[in-house]
């Protein structure tokens, strides 16, 4: 059973997650909170899996929420998925690099947020159809102009490879396909790389690999 948090501050928004999240034999509500403190508060008292919580919220929003999970140990297993009404939230980048494992926006299909849900849970990481591009876009936006690639030292070069691949947006299946590969190769060369760098999924890949400068701005 996977067990979803929800952080909204309206509680029909939160009423209609929860109705259509319960309605799944796999997926269980087990804590709502209308504020991001109240939502860290729950969270230490009851153990979730994934969050889906909103931007913005009185009382600490999502993206401070989001860094308080992240940063805390005694919840190392949660995963959150930021929930927005625009898919250009001038805050979305900024809960990306705070932790979160990805983002919807909040018209996204009924059976999307499901696959959400369980995409995140099993430790994937989850960004809305269409926004992608946009959302490295503006990662790219905030580069400093003399990247530091030092924190790539520690991977092989077949690594630097596959993370540069990631940080382009491809699946594994599309690595897979690029390198000549298995995807069952790919998506251990993923992990490992993952486990190399201690990041928490593979939005924070798309993060490094902008970052060190091993995918350019531009690079379409």
């Amino acid at each position: 059973m996977i067990r979803v948090a929800l952080a909204d501050d309206q509680a029909l928004v939160r009423a209609g997650f929860r109705a259509l999240l319960d309605a799944e034999p796999d997926l269980e509500v087990v804590v709502e909170a209308s504020t991001g403190s109240e939502l860290v508060a729950r969270l230490r008292e009851t153990p979730a899996d994934v969050v889906l919580a909103d931007i913005r919220m009185p009382d600490g929003d999502g993206i401070e929420a989001t860094r308080r999970i992240v940063a805390d140990p005694a919840l190392s297993g949660v995963r959150v998925v930021i929930v927005t009404t625009f898919g250009l939230d001038e805050y979305v980048v900024a809960a990306v690099r705070a932790g979160a494992s990805g983002f919807l926006v909040k018209d996204t299909e009924p059976a999307e947020l499901i696959r959400a849900v369980r995409a995140v849970a099993s430790g994937d990481a989850l960004l809305s159809p269409g926004v992608t591009r946009r959302l490295l876009e503006r990662l790219a936006d905030g580069l400093r102009e003399a990247p530091d690639r030092a924190a790539l030292d520690v991977l092989t070069d077949r690594e630097r490879e596959v993370l540069r691949l990631v940080g382009q947006g491809l699946t594994n299946d599309e690595i897979a396909a690029s390198l000549v590969l298995s995807p069952l190769t790919a998506k251990t060369h993923v992990s490992r790389i993952m486990s190399k760098l201690h990041a928490r999924d593979r939005v924070h890949l798309v993060v490094v690999a902008y970052e060190t400068g091993l995918v350019a701005p531009g690079w379409r």
